[in-house]
Formats: structure tokens, sequence, C-alpha cells
């Protein structure tokens, strides 16, 4: 009898051991299989690939490839080869998105294609995160690279330095060329235009030790205000300047390309910045993704997006 319950307990614990073993086997086996964004909900997975085409599309000459690791991490392969990672996953407050960004954070907020009314919140500046690795391989490296690739555009009587990579420059001489009849027929139009404030100017964001917009040659400041700029003037300052503000001159800017700093909640209303992926995500994907439709609905009928649209379901197809 002795001899058999030693045998009992003998089977017990062996199948005991076995059923542990085998739990943390298939436990490590799904952390090292499964990429995270799957373990996360479809629309996080959807608005990761819409995201990445946002910047596929405005960037084309730059971004090359797409990675995604055995972990789950979404790189964005530039030209150089550097790789931009999509989604750290860290919890950041507004500040340390500004100051050490990803991907994610930077189309977090949506930019408003529409006309507003009212300034908005303080915390919400849809744009003014920006990726300072993918500005760097863009439009210049350092000061003397930047520099070399600045150009003349003409804005009415004189001549303002912009960057000419990345269609910036060209984008910036379509806008003048549409505001110009503009100025002519309204005097209000013309006051916010002229004379501009300025366009390159190699310099870090005041209180930060971040390059500014205008030092890339991607940012100008038409007339200024004032009441313009969040730091100077009060928030019923900086309403009663928007109220004002030719709302023809934001739609001619956001047409090629360019943000208003009249639409971050620190306003800056004078302020207006290349930022073509901003306003790409802004026209394709302002809404969620709709549960049981393509992450590109809508995009059915453009041709070039939709090759990118293939590539990246290639790259980052789920395990």
């Amino acid at each position: 009898m002795k001899a058999c319950s030693k045998r009992r307990i003998i089977v017990i614990l062996t199948v005991l051991i076995s059923i542990v073993l085998f739990s943390i086997i298939l436990g490590n086996k799904r952390l090292t299989t499964i990429p995270t964004y799957v373990i996360n909900d479809p629309i996080y997975d959807a608005t990761m690939k819409r995201d990445v085409l946002c910047l596929m599309l405005a960037y084309p000459e730059y971004i090359k490839d797409l990675e995604i690791t055995a972990e789950g991490k979404v790189f964005v392969i530039l030209k150089s080869g550097k790789k931009l990672l999509y989604d750290d996953r860290k919890e950041k407050n507004t500040w340390q998105k500004s100051g050490n960004p990803d991907i994610q954070d930077m189309f977090e907020q949506i930019y408003p294609l529409n006309e507003i009314n009212e300034l908005l919140p303080n915390y919400y500046n849809p744009g003014i995160v920006r990726i300072y690795p993918l500005l760097h391989e863009v439009y210049g490296k350092n000061k003397k690279t930047i520099l070399e690739n600045l150009v003349k555009v003409s804005i009415g009587y004189r001549f303002v330095e912009f960057n000419q990579n990345n269609g910036a420059a060209d984008a910036l001489k379509s806008v003048i060329k549409e505001l110009l009849p503009l100025t002519r027929q309204s005097h209000k139009i013309y006051a916010a235009c002229f004379p501009s404030s300025g366009t390159f100017n190699y310099r870090l964001i005041g209180g930060t030790n971040r390059l500014s917009a205008h030092a890339f040659g991607i940012a100008i400041d038409l007339n200024n205000n004032k009441y313009d700029y969040w730091r100077y003037a009060t928030r019923d300052e900086g309403q009663k300047r928007l109220e004002s503000y030719p709302q023809e001159v934001v739609r001619v800017f956001e047409k090629y390309g360019f943000i208003w700093g009249g639409k971050w909640g620190n306003f800056d209303i004078m302020h207006y910045e290349y930022r073509p992926e901003i306003i790409l995500k802004a026209l394709y994907f302002s809404d969620q993704p709709i549960p049981g439709l393509p992450w590109y609905d809508g995009l059915q009928d453009n041709s070039q997006a939709m090759e990118y649209v293939w590539f990246i379901e290639q790259k980052l197809k789920s395990n």
C-alpha cells in the first residue's frame, strides 16, 4: 500500500510539473512570435497603417522601406538607412511628446481642415510635434546643408529663402501665385499677408533646445500683429484676432500642404509651416477607422495611394 501511494504521488507530481513547463514554454512562444500591435485592437492597427501611408505619400523620395520586428515594433526606414520608430509605447505628457516624439505622437492630434471660430484648447496643437530625424533627412542634416538647399521665392515685391527639397519651395510659389490676385481685391487679405515677417532663420524654439521649423526653411510668418502669439497675447486677444483673420489665406496655404499656427491652442496666427503629412492625414483620415471597412477606405480610386497601401500590407502582415 505504501509503495502504491508513493507511485501515485510521483505520477501526480510529474503531471503537475509537465503542466507548468508546458505553460511556460507556450507563454514564451506567444510573447516572441506575436507582434505587439496584433495583440491590440484593430483600430490601432488601422491607425498605424494610415499614419505610415501619410508619411510615404508626403515624403516619397525619402521613405524607402518598412520593418516589423519579432517584438512587433514597426520602423519606417529612410533613404539613408535611418530607422524611425512608429510607437515607443511610453506614456507621455504633452511636453514629453514634443521633446521626445515618435511617429504615433506626431499624428495623434488631427489637424482641422474646417474653418474654426474659436481658439482650440491649450493642449490641442496638431502638427506642433515634429520628428527631427525626418526633417534633417529631408531638408538638411545641419545648418550648412540646409543653407545649400535654400532657394529664392518671390512674394510680392521681395524675395524670401525657402527649402527646395520635397517640393516645399514650389508649394510656397503656388501659394503666392494664388494669393496675389486676392490681395489686389481685398485690403484685408493684403494686410494679413504683407509684409512678410520672415522665413528661414536658424534658431531654436523659445524656451526649448529644439530647432524651429524656420531653421529648416519650411515655415513663413506673414505680416505680424501684436495679438498673434500665445506668449504675448491673452486668450481673449487671440480670439478677437482669430475672428478678424481672413480665412481665404488659410485655405490657400492648406491647399498646398501648409498647416496654420492659428489652429494651435498655443496659437501663432502669422505662422504657416509646410507639413504635407499632417494635411494628408486630415484630408484622408480625419475620422476613426470603422470596423469592417478597409483601413484605406476612400482611397480605392487613388492609384498612387493604393500602390503604397499594397506595399504596407505586404510589409506589415499580421502573423
